[in-house]
């Protein structure tokens, strides 16, 4: 089996989202972009899943608390193998299985139908909580965004899995420093995000999101700090890897030309080339 080339499936699964997201015409670009980075970890290798049976008892959860983050999610699960690629153009479509925000009675391989912020972190921990009552051995992995984090209700969870020393859930949030109407600094600052995560009992660890090797060994702490929920802080860039959208204040939610299209995927597939081309000449993949 060939070692998992995380910058390859980071741009696959950009391209993807991009694709899915243009047919529509506009859609939920930046915090699709930023999160890619990890998607392409998880279901490169760190996640247990069975694409044959994506209700397996004992597999790991994903549970994207940003659901609209979705057309990520979906690409991630297309390059894993849930369903065929080509499903990618009927995002967000009358009768799609890939609708605008993650639902899981609708797409093979979505664990948790999430998009009204702030419910996944509890829809998460309660998973948790059972699969650790139940004995199944899988983690459940949550993502937030920094934003989302402005609710209440992350913070009610966040003391709920520290007193019940849920160790089996990692979360990360997606620190990209921005929302749907600006700067978070700006509206509703969260201060030491690390800080306030340790203080509410979490063990917490801080890496750059767009390092693929810095995300497994943060995920590796995790799995060894003991009795501990965790959070990864992944520090973010917004639209990160899309060329209309990396250095776009307003990313959040935004029309995507012909053009746009064509350029952002142009140099996403230069950097697959490029990349392959190191690998032919014996470079080391991003293992």
């Amino acid at each position: 089996m060939n070692p998992i080339d995380y910058e390859i499936l980071a741009a696959q699964i950009r391209i993807l989202a991009i694709k899915g997201i243009h047919q529509v015409g506009v859609g939920h670009v930046g915090g699709s972009m930023s999160i890619a980075d990890l998607m392409a970890v998880l279901y490169g290798s760190v996640m247990n899943v069975r694409t044959e049976d994506p209700n397996w008892s004992d597999r790991d959860w994903l549970v994207v608390s940003k659901g609209h983050s979705g057309p990520a999610v979906y690409a991630a699960l297309a390059k894993k193998g849930f369903f065929d690629e080509n499903l990618i153009f009927t995002l967000n479509k009358p009768k799609t299985s890939l609708p605008s925000h993650c639902d899981r009675n609708t797409t093979p391989g979505i664990d948790m139908t999430t998009g009204s912020l702030g419910q996944g972190m509890s829809t998460a921990i309660g998973v948790a909580w059972a699969n650790r009552y139940n004995g199944h051995p899988g983690f459940t992995y949550l993502v937030i965004g920094d934003g989302e984090a402005q609710e209440g209700q992350i913070w009610e969870g966040a003391m709920f899995a520290a007193q019940h020393k849920l160790s089996n859930l990692i979360a990360f949030i997606d620190l990209n420093q921005k929302q749907l109407d600006g700067y978070t600094d700006d509206i509703c600052s969260l201060g030491d995000v690390a800080r306030k995560f340790e203080e509410f009992g979490w063990y917490t660890i801080e890496c750059d999101g767009h390092d693929h090797m810095a995300i497994i060994d943060a995920i590796a702490l995790a799995k060894k700090n003991g009795q501990k929920p965790s959070m990864v802080i992944l520090k973010t860039v917004k639209g990160q890897g899309c060329t209309f959208a990396e250095n776009v204040l307003y990313n959040h939610h935004m029309p995507v030309s012909d053009e746009d299209c064509q350029s952002a995927i142009a140099r996403l597939e230069k950097e697959i080339e490029d990349r392959s081309a190191i690998k032919a000449k014996g470079g080391k993949s991003d293992v």
